[in-house]
């Protein structure tokens, strides 16, 4: 089999589906899980102009990968990738890309949805939202993980960055 890409699972540039490999190198794969978030303009009723995404983008990263090595194990499917974008972003741009090749098309959705579900909520990355009228926050807490959830929620001041080991936050 040929080698497979080797590319930054945190990019701090606009996000393509051209780092991802070929489904031409898995021709065992009958279906392409695809999802694409992007940055819409609202959120809880206030207007959006943009946001700002950071990490702590070594762990990031290596969490990413051990994701994409469970997700794939428990599915039993080819490949899953998932890219997350940081940095500055406008309205319409890409966040996030998780793909997933797979025999089938059931696992190929299932193994999508829960790569993304596990990004979004175990990955050391903080979404800071600029909203329309000038004010802006860390957005956090509405995606809080069934085994986090009886723990206390602690509330960030927007000229702070969450704590590192604080993953009971949403940013999408």
């Amino acid at each position: 089999m040929e080698q497979l890409k080797a590319f930054s699972r945190i990019q701090d540039t606009a996000l393509t589906l051209d780092s991802f490999d070929p489904i031409e190198h898995f021709p065992e794969c009958g279906g392409i899980g695809v999802f694409i978030g992007t940055v819409r303009n609202h959120h809880e009723g206030k207007a959006v102009k943009a946001l700002k995404y950071t990490a702590y983008a070594p762990v990031a990263e290596k969490m990413i990968r051990q994701i994409e090595q469970e997700i794939q194990a428990k599915y039993a499917v080819s490949y899953v990738r998932v890219i997350h974008r940081i940095g500055a972003l406008a309205i319409g741009e890409k966040a996030i890309i998780a793909m997933a090749y797979a025999a089938h098309r059931r696992e190929a959705f299932a193994a999508c949805e829960e790569a993304v579900e596990r990004v979004k909520h175990e990955v050391p990355v903080w979404k800071e939202e600029f909203y329309l009228d000038g004010s802006s926050q860390y957005v956090e807490g509405c995606c809080i993980r069934k085994d986090t959830a009886e723990q206390v929620h602690v509330h960030h001041h927007a000229d702070k960055q969450p704590a590192h080991g604080d993953h009971a936050h949403c940013h999408h």
